[in-house]
């Protein structure tokens, strides 16, 4: 008997001295939650006005905590400059914050394979005086504006103790979509910032130039703590991302926030054109687009988009190929969806939504948004036939047909006689459609966003949870992990 008792308390002993401390992973697990901490910006996290959650660092959070089978607890952090020591003390399991790599930033945290890549631009506003347009046109007089916390401190102070020892700096608290409001309003003249952000705001803000690039591409990934001995998550991390760079996910969400934006061009005069429609033009319209919308379950915004690539919000427009009125529908297409007068601005828009449903109910009913809505408007473009013709040749291929990334890749083939004589419909100008479709999706952002949406409260801890719906709570500080 007590052989028994001992025995009993010398196993007790062993199963609470001895057992192996659980892994950060499994505690996560445990806990049931991953706690990141990112920013507001149109590249990374924010509410649009219709209260749906966006960004690519919101996505790739949201799915790597999905395959965890935990919900996901973003922090939002107050300052740029708070987002590596939250990090640094644990106060996180890591960052999605659109972080660049460089080696300053190495020595405090350990990053994920890179997801994204970016670069350093000179941003300033149309017809400021004295631009430089070079690092060595940077003189005493001309000091930057930049934000505390960023590379660009880094590489700034870095290129000043190298080959620049005259540039001049100041650091400001703002974010990057503030910092370029107020160069629009001529309260900043000069700041850099990476590329990915000015292209996103550039949009709304048509007078925003660049001058030139600075240093080579930069790195984005995720920033863990330099922990010792529990790399548990991330590892899980690092397969994560490598897993969907192999499958493709990862460039389909790229593109699926990018993939319309041309990085290397921006068209000053048709954006400021866009929003003088905007305010000239579609007052007269929107009440038949925001009717049609409602009538068919569309977003009216997409509607008004298609009719702005289309006539520029112009009821009376006619094309040399006899397509007229606002939605610049054909002959036959009216026919087929038994519209009496082209130019009436509401039988227009109203047949252009059930067209353009009809051919996206022929779209395989698998296929994910917005992949189907950028198909069907392919095929609203060039014809069902011709988007039937390109799939298959996506499939030929050992691309995804049901994936626009793919498709966009094969239409353009469809103009040359050694692809388009091996399909079924034959010759098609495939570029067309691949044009039609990034400038739907350019005018329906600029319609749709709201840069007041990038400004929610500092510190927000908002959870969403696949399983649950969204949870907000007020803002508190995050207890050390």
């Amino acid at each position: 008997m007590l052989m028994k008792i001992l025995t009993t308390i010398l196993l007790g002993f062993i199963v609470t001295f001895c057992s192996p401390e659980p892994t950060l992973l499994e505690t996560i697990k445990t806990q049931g939650e991953l706690v990141v901490v990112t920013r507001q910006s149109p590249t990374t996290y924010y509410v649009n006005v219709d209260g749906e959650t966006m960004g690519l660092e919101y996505e790739l959070a949201q799915q790597f905590a999905t395959e965890l089978g935990v919900q996901l607890k973003l922090v939002v952090a107050q300052r740029y400059a708070d987002i590596l020591p939250m990090v640094v003390s644990q106060q996180v399991h890591f960052a999605a914050a659109g972080l660049t790599i460089n080696n300053e930033r190495r020595s405090q945290v350990r990053f994920s394979p890179a997801y994204q890549k970016t670069t350093h631009q000179l941003v300033y506003r149309k017809n400021t005086p004295n631009v430089p347009r070079s690092l060595a046109d940077l003189n005493e007089t001309t000091t930057l504006v930049l934000i505390e916390g960023t590379s660009q401190v880094d590489l700034v102070t870095r290129l000043q103790q190298q080959d620049y020892p005259h540039l001049t700096w100041q650091t400001v608290d703002l974010s990057p979509a503030e910092v370029l409001e107020k160069i629009n309003t001529g309260e900043i003249k000069f700041s850099l910032l990476h590329a990915s952000e000015i292209t996103q705001i550039q949009r709304f803000f048509p007078e925003l130039q660049v001058s030139f690039e600075v240093a080579e591409d930069e790195l984005i990934a995720w920033a863990f703590p330099r922990t010792v001995g529990d790399d548990s998550l991330y590892i899980a991390a690092m397969r994560f991302i490598n897993r969907l760079r192999a499958s493709g996910d990862l460039d389909r969400l790229i593109d699926r926030y990018y993939g319309h934006i041309d990085f290397t061009e921006f068209d000053y005069v048709d954006t400021r054109t866009f929003y003088r429609h905007v305010e000239e033009r579609l007052p007269f319209y929107r009440k038949y687009f925001e009717q049609v919308g409602l009538l068919y379950n569309l977003d009216w915004r997409l509607l008004a988009a298609m009719g702005y690539q289309e006539s520029h919000w112009n009821p009376e427009a006619v094309s040399y190929t006899g397509v007229r009125g606002i939605m610049m529908l054909t002959h036959a297409t009216a026919m087929e969806v038994n519209i009496q007068d082209r130019e009436d601005p509401y039988q227009s828009i109203d047949g252009a939504a059930r067209y353009f449903l009809m051919l996206r109910g022929k779209v395989d009913e698998d296929v994910p948004e917005p992949d189907r809505t950028w198909l069907a408007l392919a095929a609203y473009n060039v014809g069902l036939g011709h988007l039937y013709d390109a799939q298959q040749l996506a499939r030929q291929q050992g691309h995804d047909p049901k994936r626009w990334i793919d498709v966009k890749k094969t239409l353009p083939l469809l103009s040359e006689p050694t692809w388009y004589r091996r399909t079924r419909h034959g010759y098609a100008r495939g570029s067309e459609p691949v044009y039609f479709v990034n400038n739907v999706r350019r005018f329906y952002d600029k319609l749709l966003a709201s840069l007041d949406t990038l400004h929610a409260d500092d510190h927000e801890i908002r959870i969403f949870s696949p399983q649950q719906p969204t949870q907000y709570l007020s803002p508190v500080q995050t207890p050390m992990l």
